[in-house]
């Protein structure tokens, strides 16, 4: 496991970390879109669980889930999990992602489960699977990431 690089502030718990995101009044779009909540926050396994309502836009002309907003599912929830990890210090484009699907995921109710693998000063090393309502594993990822100072551009 690796150790969160910034630790010059205090860090919430688990509990609060959950409920400021939860509450966050400056929440991307890009989340809302997705029908994204998160439901788990867990630092110490540097691990993240989220919950998604998959709207049946996102639906291909067989009524499965297209695969990019799987993808984009998964990112998200990588992606977030390494803003976690910093104490909210960091941030961590994605360089590069792979992506396996392995059954459909139908409109509706999805989670995905995401963790790093290694959070160093170059790069981030992270995994995330994607379940559909019965549970069952839809799509994993990986995915490596720069990490860099938390900053909102624009």
């Amino acid at each position: 496991m690796s150790e969160p690089i910034s630790e010059d502030k205090p860090r919430l718990s688990d509990a609060d970390m959950l409920a400021r995101f939860q509450n966050s009044k400056k929440r991307p779009p890009c989340s809302d879109t997705l029908g994204m909540k998160l439901r788990a926050v867990h630092q110490a396994e540097q691990r993240v669980v989220m919950d998604f309502d998959v709207p049946d836009m996102f639906a291909n002309p067989t009524g499965a889930v297209q695969g990019g907003f799987i993808a984009a599912m998964m990112d998200e929830a990588m992606s977030t999990c390494v803003i976690i990890a910093s104490n909210v210090t960091m941030t961590a484009p994605t360089l590069e992602m792979k992506t396996s699907y392995l059954r459909r995921l139908m409109p509706g109710p999805a989670s995905v489960e995401a963790r790093i693998l290694k959070f160093g000063r170059s790069a981030a090393f992270m995994e995330a699977e994607c379940l559909d309502a019965d549970g069952k594993l839809v799509a994993k990822a990986t995915a490596t990431a720069i990490p860099m100072p938390f900053k909102r551009l624009g």
